[in-house]
């Protein structure tokens, strides 16, 4: 007889045997999956994770190439807990959009923009931090050698790649008594200046000497300090060493990057992060170091673009950023996003991440990319689409410092970067055949350009050209070489016309070149001086190239001008109007004065071996930064040493 079971009893037999078998197989994962992930807890568990783990997990991860983004993202997927439990990984998203003042500013690189655009194209970037163990921000790494992390910026042997002294071989002393006499004057300007920023200001960002107080303002997002800083190397150099000790301890105990206001990304860059380098590059006190890596990483959200091309205003606590509210149409300034590769080939150095430089020559990538008009370079461009946004073309104000790195780029790499040498002298051709112009009175000059049409206005931040294509002149086609000096003498001595032809011996914000003008300021908006370094900057270029002692005698007239109308009980000030012999103060000691102005007049009345051109180059707030030597700094000065000479064979 064969028995039938019913239906409904078959299936609540099995049901409850799937049950028991589901519940058990649940609770023996469960089980496993605890004690496996125990491991990860013990004191020890360093160890056991490199008995699972593949070797290669525990090593540091970086901001890198796109591949090394991708290959980091399955690496998190794959893992939660990893490697030296001291490191952290920020994720800086790229997703967020963020509004100000009525602007949305889409910060994502995911809406697959261009591939020509981007190098990298995920969506989060990591950037590794070090909080405990690893010294201000260096890449992390497991792999050591007898202690030491062997991936980290070797301070003595970078002193040993340098031809000469930084400080020279006496301090820079000229041993002409009355250049020794105009120098120890700048010192005491310097002095003066800083003794009473120090006692009404200090810890703001800048002097008003009138009132006696500080001012903070709105570039540095909430950062304070500028004018300690700035002044730094100033200070270093002079020789003022208490003074410096006293800038170096602000630094370290009240320096707090943990802001959260809206920077501008370039005064932030030249000021802070160039301030800061050199500060370490000339002195090897770690402080500066971590100040300055820690202060690099906040920057890059900035570059979270469709195209890479940074804005201009970042907050430095959130890392949002968005352009100026003037800036036409959304657009970043030539100038702003062209004056970071300096910084940045340096941060790389400090950091081993080559994030930084990847950053800097993507700009460049886009900039090759697009058509120049008569192979001149706009100030305005879209950081959406890469494209120019007006075409207003100047040397001085909105496009000035963009050429200068081009320059000092090649010559920073020890002239090895031969994109930055085919950039600036292309820009410089263009220039040339574009806007250089001689006036009625012989006078050289750079007019502006706007879609074609000339402005014959030259401004005071045109002035640093003269030293730009002085230090670019042996560089150049042996054909041309002479001829890039003759036009470097030219324009610095227009520049020092302008300074002529005032009352105050100080030259104008702008001056013009038409209606009868000659080197004047024409427009009430323009007569006004404010501390500001270019000329002199370009006489401390040229005298060292040519040791003309005109230069010298030009920069000692700048200084009784500055001491007659500029100094007042409380510090230095600007004017409102040079053409007026009674001097209206606009109540302002800029940081910068500090920084360039009186650092290039000191340098004008030192020897040639006090920061020799050899070995530095000067960012453009005046701030030293090294020749990168690379074969020297990888394998030492005697390889290098061997390697020139079999070139040179």
């Amino acid at each position: 007889m064969v028995f039938r079971k019913l239906p409904g009893v078959f299936a609540s037999g099995m049901g409850l045997r799937l049950s028991q078998k589901f519940v058990f197989l649940l609770f023996l994962s469960g089980l496993v999956t605890l004690c496996f992930g125990a491991l990860f807890f013990l004191p020890d568990s360093v160890r056991l994770k490199r008995i699972f783990l593949p070797k290669t997990d525990n090593q540091a991860v970086t901001v890198g190439s796109e591949n090394d983004v991708r290959d980091h993202s399955k690496k998190m997927s794959q893992q939660t807990a990893k490697g030296d439990s001291t490191t952290k990984l920020k994720m800086l998203s790229r997703k967020q959009s963020v509004t100000h003042k009525a602007r949305t500013v889409e910060r994502s690189i995911g809406n697959k923009p261009p591939e020509e655009w981007s190098p990298s194209k995920t969506k989060t970037e990591p950037v590794a931090r070090a909080r405990e163990s690893v010294t201000g921000g260096d890449r992390v790494t497991t792999s050591t050698q007898n202690g030491q992390h062997k991936d980290t910026f070797d301070f003595e042997r970078f002193k040993q790649c340098l031809v000469k002294a930084p400080m020279g071989s006496d301090n820079g002393k000229p041993s002409d008594p009355q250049t020794q006499q105009r120098r120890e004057k700048v010192k005491e300007m310097m002095k003066f200046a800083w003794d009473n920023y120090k006692l009404y200001a200090w810890g703001k960002n800048e002097l008003r000497p009138l009132s006696r107080n500080g001012h903070i303002g709105n570039m540095f997002g909430g950062l304070r300090g500028a004018t300690i800083v700035d002044s730094l190397d100033t200070l270093y150099i002079m020789g003022l060493m208490e003074e410096y000790e006293e800038a170096k301890g602000w630094v370290e105990n009240n320096l707090d990057l943990n802001s959260s206001g809206e920077a501008s990304l370039f005064e932030v860059n030249i000021r802070y992060v160039g301030g800061l380098l050199s500060a370490y590059y000339l002195t090897g006190a770690e402080v500066f170091k971590r100040k300055v890596l820690e202060l690099g990483e906040k920057l890059l959200p900035a570059f979270n673009t469709p195209t890479g091309i940074p804005r201009g205003v970042i907050n430095l606590g959130s890392g949002t950023s968005w352009s100026w509210g003037w800036a036409s149409a959304g657009s970043s300034i030539l100038a702003e996003f062209g004056t970071l590769h300096l910084e940045f080939v340096h941060l790389t150095e400090l950091a081993r991440n080559p994030i930084y430089t990847e950053k800097v020559m993507n700009i460049r990538k886009v900039l090759n990319k697009i058509e120049k008009p008569h192979g001149l370079y706009p100030n305005f461009l879209s950081p959406v689409s890469g494209n120019w946004v007006q075409h207003h073309v100047s040397i001085g104000g909105l496009g000035d410092s963009f050429y200068e790195y081009l320059i000092k780029s090649y010559l920073m790499s020890d002239k090895t970067d031969e994109e930055a040498k085919k950039m600036y002298y292309g820009a410089l051709e263009a220039i040339e055949t574009n806007l250089v112009q001689k006036s009625q009175g012989g006078l050289t000059y750079l007019a502006e350009w706007r879609g074609g049409i000339l402005d014959h206005k030259m401004g005071h931040l045109a002035c640093f050209s003269g030293g730009m294509v002085g230090i670019g002149a042996d560089d150049g086609p042996q054909e041309k070489r002479q001829h890039f000096l003759d036009l470097a003498a030219e324009i610095t001595h227009t520049c020092h016309e302008s300074y002529t032809r005032s009352a105050t011996k100080l030259g104008p914000e702008a001056f013009r070149f038409d209606a009868g003008a000659e080197a004047t300021a024409t427009r009430l908006s323009e007569r006004y001086y404010i501390l500001r370094p270019e000329v002199i900057e370009s006489y401390m270029y040229m005298w060292r190239l040519t040791h003309d002692p005109k230069y010298r005698e030009w920069g000692w007239e700048a200084v009784e001008a500055l001491e007659k109308n500029c100094r007042t009980d409380a510090g230095f000030s600007g004017i409102r109007d040079v053409y007026s012999s009674v001097a209206s103060h606009d109540n302002m000691q800029q940081s910068f004065f500090l920084s360039e102005t009186l650092k290039y007049l000191y340098l004008l009345f030192s020897d040639d071996d006090l920061l020799s051109l050899e070995d530095w180059v000067f960012n453009t707030e005046a701030h030293p930064l090294p020749i990168i030597r690379k074969g020297c700094l990888q394998t030492g000065p005697a390889t290098q040493e061997a390697d020139d000479q079999a070139a040179t064979e």
